[in-house]
């Protein structure tokens, strides 16, 4: 009977289970001042993103659970990024002041605000999020000044049959850096200096979490002498060792942390740009890796895309699973080519492989 029983809840919960989520996060910071974040964007399913165009003066209205309007607001900033599921907004770009905004999911942690008649006005759902801070605010200090004069409700997404649960990494040009996530039906902000984000538990556990890998350096372990034995390490990396590898959030971080702070300073924005997708590099999640139990590959976690930012130069980066080519998106020509309306850019494209063969010196 109660083996019974505990198959049946089981069951259930298989039933209703979302797919797996998994990003990664992290921020370089040039020689030259250039700020160059990136991040990878996996998901069970794809998100079809594409390129969105968001023009400086665009009226913008939030939503509400009931299907009723939030927020009501013109943007201030054109910005440019990514989205998903063909929302026209943005869980990943920059704006023209430089500010940088990813959306990472968060399961099973936070909460977000009920709607009220007296907050309906003030409301927007957690897609929206990004879009408004990108529109609305040019830096760090002023997103701290302002991120709660909106509430964030659960409004759930057709595609994906929930409200998704985020929390928000946020950069700008400066290097300044904050995390926000959904806590207490409110919002909850944290400085990130060492600027990397991946998923649940909270980014208070996180960082609290990394001193289980202070031991680690990019130095390679000198050799030990014990009573006239001399061991040496087998070959490059002993100074790693013990660094999770597997593709939980708490190992990601702290992976993201180790590559993030071992990579030497670049001496441009545009070197930055490249340093973060080569370290971004190792947190690609190969179809079929990541599987849920009870239907293999139908919610396989993969990478769909991979992206970075050079906030410098107002440049948006990015490369996809069917091609790893990296293409770039000019903020202000993007932005002047809209003509003031809301555009999009295809994302998806397949990989070119080019013949060398008599590319001879």
């Amino acid at each position: 009977m109660i083996q019974t029983f505990a198959k049946a809840v089981l069951a259930a919960a298989l039933a209703f289970a979302s797919p797996a989520q998994a990003c990664t996060g992290i921020r370089l910071v040039a020689k030259d001042g250039g700020v160059a974040p990136g991040r990878t964007l996996e998901f069970g399913v794809d998100l079809e993103s594409d390129v969105i165009i968001i023009p400086k003066g665009t009226a913008i209205t939030g939503s509400t659970p009931d299907g009723g309007k939030g927020i009501a607001y013109t943007t201030k900033f054109g910005a440019v990024g990514a989205n998903g599921a063909g929302l026209p907004d943005i869980i990943d770009g920059i704006n023209d002041q430089g500010l940088y905004v990813g959306l990472f999911y968060f399961p099973g942690y936070g909460s977000f605000a009920e709607t009220t008649k007296e907050n309906a006005a003030r409301a927007l759902a957690p897609y929206e999020y990004g879009t408004w801070l990108l529109g609305n605010f040019a830096s760090v200090d002023e997103v701290k000044a302002n991120f709660e004069k909106v509430v964030v409700v659960p409004v759930v997404v057709d595609a994906i049959k929930e409200a998704p649960p985020v929390h928000f990494v946020i950069h700008d040009r400066s290097g300044k850096s904050v995390v926000i996530e959904p806590a207490d039906h409110g919002l909850k902000i944290y400085d990130n200096p060492l600027g990397v984000l991946t998923n649940a538990p909270t980014f208070d556990w996180h960082m609290t979490n990394l001193r289980n890998y202070i031991n680690l350096t990019a130095t390679n372990v000198p050799p030990v002498d014990l009573s006239g034995l001399k061991l040496a390490q087998f070959g490059q990396g002993s100074g790693m060792r013990g660094l999770p590898g597997d593709f939980t959030p708490p190992s990601r971080l702290a992976r993201a942390v180790a590559f993030s702070q071992a990579a030497p300073q670049p001496q441009t924005a545009p070197e930055a740009v490249l340093q973060v997708f080569h370290i971004l590099n190792n947190f690609d999640i190969p179809y079929g890796a990541v599987r849920d139990a009870h239907d293999g590959l139908k919610h396989a976690d993969y990478t769909l895309w991979t992206s970075a930012a050079d906030l410098k130069n107002l440049k948006w980066y990015f490369k996809t699973f069917n091609d790893q080519s990296i293409r770039s998106v000019d903020l202000g020509t993007a932005v002047a080519a809209a003509k003031g309306k809301i555009r999009y850019i295809k994302m998806d494209s397949k990989q070119p492989v080019r013949d060398v063969s008599k590319d001879l010196k």
